[in-house]
């Protein structure tokens, strides 16, 4: 399977890898939430937020795609093709883990509309009943609330907190660690 080329649709979103002709709206997406997205994410190098480091994001995220490792896939509006929002399944990992962490974003004005959810419950079902992965680990910062309500309603379970776990907005922050469970390879 080339998860390059998968297209999945659910009723209000097309979700599909980023190209490389992407990169200026994938950029744009990034500096329109840039202040949004802040807070919950990794201090971001000044070249992020440019054309050629967008450029080499989307040639690495391919990579890994075409190596097994990742899953990243953009969720379009259909009608106008717009991207609201972005997912990926990383650090895929086989054997008898079969294991991904999950990470996902959403343009401010889309959230609280269930677009998220919607979007995630389609990759989801992508990565259990295509990519036959067994578990999908999700971590958000305990003040978080909106990811944690999110991840609960997909049936993701907190499994602890992890002390001073990822680099975030600036600081070592705790996490809560979540995974859902494909039910069908119990």
């Amino acid at each position: 399977m080339q998860l390059t080329e998968i297209q999945l649709r659910s009723s209000r979103l097309i979700l599909a890898p980023p190209r490389p002709g992407d990169a200026g709206e994938m950029l744009d997406y990034q500096q329109r939430n840039r202040l949004g997205f802040q807070p919950w994410t990794p201090k971001r190098d000044p070249h992020f937020y440019t054309l050629e480091g967008t450029q080499g994001r989307i040639a690495s995220m391919q990579e890994k795609m075409r190596d097994q490792q990742a899953l990243h896939l953009l969720l379009r509006l259909p009608d106008s093709g717009s991207i609201v929002g972005e997912c990926g399944f990383t650090n895929i990992v086989r054997g008898p883990f079969q294991a991904c962490h999950l990470g996902f974003s959403l343009c401010r004005e889309f959230q609280g509309k269930g677009f998220m959810e919607e979007g995630l419950r389609c990759a989801i079902g992508f990565v259990f009943e295509e990519m036959g992965l067994h578990r999908v680990m999700a971590n958000y910062r305990p003040e978080n609330e909106r990811s944690q309500r999110l991840l609960t309603r997909l049936g993701f379970e907190p499994e602890g907190r992890a002390r001073a776990y990822l680099h975030i907005d600036g600081q070592w922050r705790d996490h809560i660690l979540s995974s859902l469970i494909n039910e069908a390879y119990v």
